[in-house]
């Protein structure tokens, strides 16, 4: 299922969610796994990553963020990829993600893709998606204590 897909004729950017890590195991139940896709005319790659189902209300903050016309940059923690989307500029007449791996293997990939009005919610459609099918079922009590929701 994807939680991101961004495309136009030439271009496309997609993060597909694979599943959980450790399905029925403390606490990485609710660590996902996914695989990001980069397709244009001239490059094509797949990145293997993976998130914390809370890292869900970020991208989520991100949209929003997204729709009051701001660039955002999701999944950077420091060590993993990060997704970073532009929306035009003066410098740009069409929205840019760029997919940074500076960690892994030190790559970068940028995008230019002509997104149809109504992406935004195209993505939180994703998203909700995405939460339907892995609701977050673990929860921090402390440092290293976990528990099932009830």
């Amino acid at each position: 299922m994807d939680l991101i897909n961004l495309s136009d004729a030439d271009n496309s950017v997609r993060m597909h969610v694979l599943g959980r890590r450790g399905p029925g195991v403390l606490p990485v139940h609710d660590l996902l796994d996914a695989e990001i896709i980069v397709e244009s005319s001239f490059i094509r790659g797949c990145l293997n990553v993976c998130f914390y189902l809370s890292d869900l209300e970020e991208w989520s903050l991100a949209l929003d963020a997204l729709s009051v016309g701001q660039n955002v940059e999701w999944l950077d923690s420091g060590n993993g990829p990060a997704i970073r989307i532009e929306l035009p500029s003066d410098d740009c007449d069409v929205p840019v993600v760029f997919i940074e791996d500076a960690s892994g293997s030190n790559t970068s990939a940028t995008i230019p893709i002509v997104l149809d009005d109504g992406w935004i919610e195209e993505q939180r459609e994703h998203l909700r998606g995405v939460v339907r099918t892995w609701p977050s079922e673990v929860l921090k009590m402390s440092p290293g204590a976990y528990e099932w929701r009830r």
